[in-house]
């Protein structure tokens, strides 16, 4: 068997900054002394609870309810799951041409094919 080459070799590697230390305000300069690239930004609402902030067109959207709301569909129509419906209304359900074409007929609608959005024509079905 020939005698292998192999040398041990001891890397030394400083750690680098942990995240909350490099944002901090003393790595920022010190980056900055060193010539480094800093970037910074100010998030929006950072900090505090301003997910539901209220603007001028929700509130317009607020006063013109009754104008917005669809009509609901009855379950007897489609005979489906609350669920199921709620699913597809969502877009995070996968598509079922069943299910598809019960809602269709319910609502009145192509949901498939090159016709989406026009209205389904009422005439006898070819078998």
């Amino acid at each position: 068997m020939a005698e292998s080459d192999w040398d041990t070799v001891t890397v030394l590697r400083k750690k680098g900054p942990t995240a909350a230390q490099a944002k901090s305000k003393q790595a920022i300069l010190a980056a900055q002394r060193r010539g480094e690239d800093v970037e910074t930004s100010k998030k929006w609402a950072a900090g505090q609870n301003k997910q539901h902030s209220i603007t001028k067109n929700t509130a317009k959207l607020d006063r013109e309810t009754e104008e917005l709301h669809h009509d609901r569909v009855t379950l007897e129509k489609i005979n489906e799951k609350p669920q199921v419906i709620a699913d597809y209304e969502s877009g995070r359900a996968i598509p079922n041409n069943q299910v598809l074409g019960k809602i269709e007929r319910a609502i009145g609608l192509k949901l498939r094919g090159k016709d989406i959005g026009k209205p389904i024509e009422k005439g006898p079905r070819a078998k």
